[in-house]
């Protein structure tokens, strides 16, 4: 039976996760670098660079200019300007993903909502409430309205399953977006599916997709302040 060898960059990784995870290296400790990885894996610099890189983009570790490379905070980290599948920016962080399906269902839509859904007001919308995990702890809680005329299917699917946006991306390939973030303080019912204290800052994401048929949902992220940020990387 014929083994597949695991790409040396990744066998970094998995070292690096393996060091943070287990403790031996604390948030904001400095990571060995690029001269010390390729040196200790036996591997060129690029390879080790391409790891490091690959950490940093999914939040996991800090690269400063002149200064070296550090673990970052313990915060799972959600890009502001690429919309990702939550399942897959968990599961490349090394962890384990999960969700909950709390609602599925229509739901007559109010006067903001038929705007914002650019349909007719008393119209119906398809409405889901997933519950994220990351690592068997509650990471975001999505409420979802859908554009039934674009995605008709959606109420038959299982979201522990498949994602929405997962889903969406497929049927209804997204053209735009736009994002409103803003600090809260969740209800109570959210801080008890968050598993959060009335008191702890949540982040919010109010996200409005569109596809080339038109607007197709609006979803209302909610995560705890103490373990989701958002984030980007800009080269111009």
């Amino acid at each position: 039976m014929t083994s597949v060898k695991t790409a040396k960059y990744k066998v970094i990784k998995q070292y690096i996760c393996e060091m943070i995870e287990s403790g031996h290296w604390p948030e904001h400790s400095k990571v060995p670098s690029e001269n010390e990885l390729s040196e200790q894996f036996s591997v060129s610099r690029m390879t080790a660079r391409r790891a490091l890189q690959e950490l940093t983009d999914q939040g996991l570790l800090l690269r400063s200019q002149g200064s070296g490379t550090f673990v970052a905070t313990f915060k799972s980290q959600s890009s502001l300007l690429e919309i990702r599948n939550i399942a897959d920016e968990i599961q490349d962080r090394g962890h384990h993903y999960h969700a909950q399906q709390l609602q599925l269902k229509t739901v007559q839509v109010t006067e903001e909502m038929a705007i914002l859904l650019a349909l007719d007001v008393g119209y119906y919308a398809y409405f889901s409430s997933v519950l994220h995990f990351e690592n068997n702890s509650p990471i975001q809680l999505e409420q979802r309205y859908v554009n039934p005329k674009l995605v008709s299917n959606y109420l038959r699917q299982d979201f522990t399953q498949i994602t929405p946006h997962e889903y969406l991306s497929a049927e209804a390939p997204l053209t735009e977006a736009t994002h409103e973030v803003e600090a809260i303080l969740a209800k109570p019912q959210v801080c008890e599916l968050l598993n959060i204290t009335h008191n702890t800052p949540c982040l919010q994401v109010k996200r409005r997709t569109w596809s080339s048929q038109g607007v197709v949902s609006l979803a209302i992220l909610t995560a705890p302040g103490n373990k989701y940020r958002l984030g980007s990387h800009l080269v111009f």
